[in-house]
């Protein structure tokens, strides 16, 4: 079902990685059953609304680019799937949410993705210096789908031409912003709920 549903977005798996990403999904289950991780536990619905949808965010990254930033990543979404299929990827997944960030660090052991991914215990407060974050190529965020508050709030970690991703519903519009070029716009479905889509990707520029 992964490796069909990953193929369909054209963010195609091997079957190691598919195998990977249905542990992650019992894990995610497994530890549901004592911490507030998600509310969505059916194994189709992980497959397509956390896991796949998490995948089509590989579609709107810029080539070349190899540092993500994952915030507000919650039980790693969509910043997990992401770095077990592209093992070119440096990730960092932020969440204010100490029990979540318990279960990131356990994946990210088990999955073997350390040292080029890490989470970290942090709210975001746009001084990525003191926060100990260096700037990256990518931002994106499942948790923030207001373009403009989620522009705000990414700037400062993100390098000159860095690309703002925005994860949003069917009918997001695109929204121009200032001191940003773009978006470049990115509509679908999810291969199993028909469920429609949009990424929204804009790239930094001076203010």
């Amino acid at each position: 079902m992964l490796v069909q549903g990953a193929r369909a977005l054209g963010c195609p798996l091997t079957q190691p990685q598919a195998d990977a990403l249905s542990w992650l999904a019992g894990e995610l289950s497994r530890w549901s059953s004592r911490i507030n991780l998600t509310a969505i536990l059916d194994p189709n619905e992980v497959a397509d609304k956390h896991i796949l949808d998490s995948l089509a965010v590989l579609r709107a990254l810029p080539p070349g680019a190899c540092s993500v930033l994952d915030a507000g990543s919650g039980a790693g979404f969509p910043g997990l799937p992401m770095a077990v299929a592209r093992e070119d990827l440096g990730m960092t997944l932020v969440d204010s949410v100490a029990k979540k960030v318990g279960f990131l660090k356990h994946a990210i052991a088990q999955l073997g993705l350390a040292p080029r991914v890490r989470a970290i215990h942090l709210t975001l407060r746009g001084n990525p210096a003191s926060e100990g974050l260096a700037t990256f190529d990518v931002a994106v965020s499942r948790a923030l789908s207001d373009s403009a508050r989620w522009a705000a709030l990414a700037r400062p970690y993100l390098r000159e031409g860095g690309a703002l991703v925005v994860m949003a519903g069917t009918s997001a519009p695109a929204t121009a912003l200032p001191g940003w070029t773009g978006p470049t716009t990115d509509r679908f479905q999810l291969p199993l709920s028909g469920d429609g889509r949009t990424l929204l990707t804009y790239r930094k520029t001076h203010a």
